[in-house]
């Protein structure tokens, strides 16, 4: 008997720990998702951390990577340019200064593509400055549709590469050294303050050399309306700032270069004055001279020849406004200069005989001198003279 009910006490004992041990099951069940979800809330902010510093890393790696890419781009800079010239001359080819103002390359031909010569779109590239701040290649197909229609605007707040503002005073026509030279002249394409279109060049590479290529075409295309493939690549030696001069190519593509083919290397010299185109430095000189009996051939045009030099010519052009705009004149020459009154227009690189030449408005057309028109670097007009 007490057997029996020691047994059962025992059972008994045992249901009520079983009961109690359910029971911590029941709680343990009911409170599990709590610190679950702090163990969630934990692995979170583990996870946040962790990306935090995966994006550390990322930022690290991304501007390391924008470093190499930025130097890879400007490591392929040249061959950029070189895409869009598709030239093959260099400066090792590049004859050295003599005392003219350029001088004639590859046979006078032009490296334009066949497939080029054949475009009659109007398009204007300029290329990408380099890590250094110089321009590459200017190409474009010159027609009415890129010549201006609006007054030249400022170009002063651009700073080329090797950039200075010097002068030399009765050494150099209008004192200062250089210029902000377009690659693709205003009076061609309408660029005005355009960084990529903008060199440090001597007021004798504007305005001598290359201001009577940019007068041919001007003409051509006014005449004729035709398309003129038109390219200016500044050539730089090594990390130089200033550009050791400029390589102009231009074809006419509706006549296949009849009417304008040229291919001219133009110095970036100044007579009388030395230059340091690693900094744009200069320095008088007097051992820098220049030759006054340049010519220069733009192929077969009658009409180009005609007006430019009135000779029986059929390839030698004499750049007479350009030499005008620079050299000195005999006393009589330039006292009738300074006399005469010209007229120029708002938009326009040359100065005229008459208000209404060409494409001239006459009532936005002004008169001013003929020295003032020079000393302003405008050539005279080849159609009214």
């Amino acid at each position: 008997m007490n057997f029996k009910k020691r047994n059962r006490w025992y059972g008994l004992l045992l249901s009520f720990v079983l009961l109690f041990s359910l029971g911590g099951c029941g709680d343990v069940q009911t409170e599990n998702p709590q610190p679950s979800i702090e163990t969630s809330v934990t692995d979170t902010t583990q996870e946040a951390s962790d990306a935090e510093a995966i994006t550390d890393e990322l930022d690290q790696s991304e501007l390391q990577d924008q470093d190499d890419t930025a130097q890879s781009s400007d490591a392929t800079q040249v061959s950029d340019a070189e895409q869009v010239s598709s030239t093959s001359a260099s400066l090792d080819a590049i004859p050295a200064y003599e005392g003219y103002a350029f001088v004639e390359i590859n046979n006078n031909q032009p490296f334009f593509t066949d497939a080029d010569k054949q475009r009659t779109d109007a398009f204007e590239d300029y290329s990408e400055l380099d890590s250094l701040g110089r321009c590459g290649v200017a190409y474009a197909n010159i027609c009415k549709e890129l010549q201006p229609t609006e007054p030249r605007g400022k170009i002063g707040m651009v700073k080329p590469s090797g950039w200075h503002t010097v002068k030399y005073n009765d050494i150099i026509d209008g004192n200062y050294l250089y210029n902000r030279c377009h690659l693709i002249g205003f009076q061609l394409a309408g660029e005005n303050a355009n960084p990529k279109n903008l060199i440090t060049g001597t007021r004798y590479l504007n305005v001598v050399g290359m201001l009577p290529f940019e007068n041919a075409v001007d003409d051509y295309v006014d005449t004729t309306g035709n398309h003129v493939l038109y390219r200016v690549t500044p050539m730089f030696s090594g990390d130089e700032l200033v550009a050791r001069g400029v390589l102009m190519e231009a074809y006419s593509v509706e006549d296949q270069g009849a009417g304008i083919q040229f291919c001219y290397y133009v110095y970036n010299i100044q007579p009388g004055i030395g230059i340091d185109y690693q900094t744009g430095d200069s320095w008088e000189d007097a051992s820098v001279v220049a030759k006054d009996n340049t010519t220069y051939r733009v192929t077969g045009t009658a009409h180009v020849q005609a007006q430019e030099s009135q000779t029986e010519s059929t390839e030698t052009v004499t750049p007479q406004p350009a030499q005008q705009a620079v050299e000195s004149t005999p006393p009589a020459q330039s006292e009738q200069g300074s006399e005469a009154t010209v007229w120029i227009s708002e938009t326009g690189s040359k100065y005229h005989s008459k208000n209404n030449c060409g494409r001239m408005n006459p009532d936005k057309a002004t008169q001013v001198t003929e020295q003032e028109a020079i000393s302003m670097g405008l050539g005279k007009c080849s159609k009214c003279w």
